[in-house]
């Protein structure tokens, strides 16, 4: 069947619109494609995507399946919802009669010889009667069986590939890699190669990725892009690469509606830049975040919080006994609060996620609450960083203010941070524990803002019923940084207790 010049230059979509971004914009007509992986990966899956996208643009599209029958494919197709239609032709490839019986079957010649001749004729004969213009083959292990030999089986890939050729049929070749896996026979003879990969960590939901190996004539984005099996098909993520991304913006000056807060960072945070908090448990580090936050969505704008480490009954809970009501908060619509499963949830899904709130919901702060979760969620610390460093130049393209969170080792002394991002972040704001006068208190410092000026005190900090109260400078302590200060001036005002 000859399509229409205009068709045949289209790209035909996979109806995953992730892979579509990757591929930019689907397989090129006329052509055959590889789609590799191990079982379990979701070639299948994706495969019935290409088909049903095929069948809502009005084409005829066929499955030739050697390995599942007719009513494995069409209960995979219901678990996701879908109804394969008339538009749709699935041909169950089995062997002759003659081939099951034994009493029947040559001796003298090699029975893979009929089998193989016979498979053959039987998918030109189906692809004569239905004349589709979107073909998905399943799998080529069962034809690589049948050949025995590599220069059969190229020879077999080479004639089906000419005999599609002819009828401009986009085809898609499912490989499942259980046999000669090392047998790259079909991506020198396919005109694109995709593969799909399944990681089972050590905890934890398995993983999923995907790649594009090969597409010729065509620039596409390299790399692996995580994916994901949902109820209702196939999510591809693309691997966020923020240089694609550029938006003017009018950069504004954000206060914390605490004063003393507000002074320590020369007036307040910048849009489009990013702020680290960093310091060991218990500081507060997430209350700081959830107020610019709340300072947020009292101007009248729009904030997003990313929670890692804790429930969000218990974290909602703790901030209203501290005067921050986030319930009240999600209900004016101007706070989107969601609860981030590090088990469950790859580096590349989270980008997204982060991405679509902000686009969508045109969301001017985002926290991230915090960092040692996001690693959890992925633990190769380099591929971290360039992650991070990834979403934080995009989100500050975006114009927005992004607070990240990290706890440190230790509660006094040296400390050290699980992974380092302190040279991605514009502005660090560091909290540290010190002992003065038989108690255990608290100090804050600004020691990085590439945005403008900043004060270069330290001060010290309580956290109470009525939230955050910031102190004057700690002019008489030296060494408040290390956690045991020494005492050098004759009087220093220091906080008192809070009173309820």
């Amino acid at each position: 069947m000859s399509t229409s010049n205009e068709l045949f230059s289209a790209k035909a979509a996979t109806g995953i619109e992730g892979l579509d971004d990757i591929l930019a914009g689907g397989l090129s007509r006329g052509h055959v494609f590889l789609l590799e992986g191990e079982p379990g990966t979701g070639k299948t899956t994706v495969a019935l995507h290409f088909l049903l996208a095929g069948a809502r643009a009005g084409e005829r599209s066929l499955y030739i399946t050697l390995s599942e029958t007719e009513r494995e494919l069409r209960q995979g197709a219901r678990s996701h919802g879908w109804e394969l239609d008339k538009n749709i032709h699935i041909f169950e490839l089995t062997p002759p009669e003659s081939l099951l019986n034994a009493e029947h079957q040559q001796s003298l010649l090699y029975s893979s010889d009929l089998e193989l001749g016979e498979a053959t004729k039987q998918i030109f004969e189906v692809v004569e009667r239905v004349k589709p213009t979107r073909v998905v083959l399943d799998s080529l292990s069962e034809i690589r069986l049948l050949a025995q030999s590599s220069l059969r089986y190229r020879r077999q890939i080479l004639a089906i590939k000419h005999y599609f050729v002819r009828y401009d049929a986009t085809v898609l070749l499912l490989d499942d890699l259980t046999t000669e896996s090392l047998d790259k026979t079909v991506h020198s003879v396919a005109h694109g190669v995709i593969r799909l990969e399944e990681l089972t960590p050590n905890y934890g939901a398995e993983r999923r990725r995907i790649r594009v190996v090969k597409y010729r004539g065509q620039k596409y984005r390299g790399g692996y892009h995580d994916f994901t099996i949902m109820g209702d098909g196939v999510h591809v993520f693309p691997r966020l690469v923020a240089a694609e991304h550029r938006g003017g913006y009018v950069r504004q000056q954000l206060t914390s509606s605490i004063k003393e807060m507000d002074a320590l960072l020369g007036g307040g945070i910048e849009t489009g830049s990013s702020t680290l908090i960093l310091g060991p448990a218990g500081t507060g580090k997430s209350l700081i975040s959830m107020i610019f936050a709340a300072a947020a969505v009292a101007r009248g704008e729009k904030a997003a919080l990313f929670i890692f480490d804790e429930e969000l009954g218990l974290l909602f809970e703790r901030m209203k006994n501290m005067g921050i009501d986030l319930q009240a908060l999600q209900d004016t619509g101007n706070l989107m609060i969601e609860q981030v499963d590090a088990a469950e949830l790859s580096p590349g899904e989270f980008s997204h996620r982060v991405r679509r709130c902000v686009d969508e919901g045109n969301i001017k702060t985002v926290v991230i609450d915090s960092i040692n979760g996001y690693q959890a969620a992925m633990p190769e610390e380099n591929a971290l960083v360039l992650h991070m460093h990834e979403l934080l130049l995009y989100l500050n393209r975006r114009g927005a203010a992004t607070f990240m969170t990290v706890a440190q080792h230790g509660l006094v002394g040296d400390m050290q941070a699980p992974v380092d991002i302190t040279y991605l972040a514009d502005t660090v704001i560091l909290l540290r524990y010190f002992e003065a006068l038989g108690k255990v208190r608290r100090a804050i410092s600004i020691i990085k803002k590439r945005t403008g000026s900043h004060e270069s005190t330290i001060r010290e900090y309580r956290i109470g019923s009525r939230g955050m109260t910031i102190g004057e400078p700690l002019d008489a302590f030296q060494g408040v940084l290390r956690g045991v200060p020494t005492y050098l001036g004759a009087s220093q005002p220091l906080l008192q207790d809070d009173i309820r």
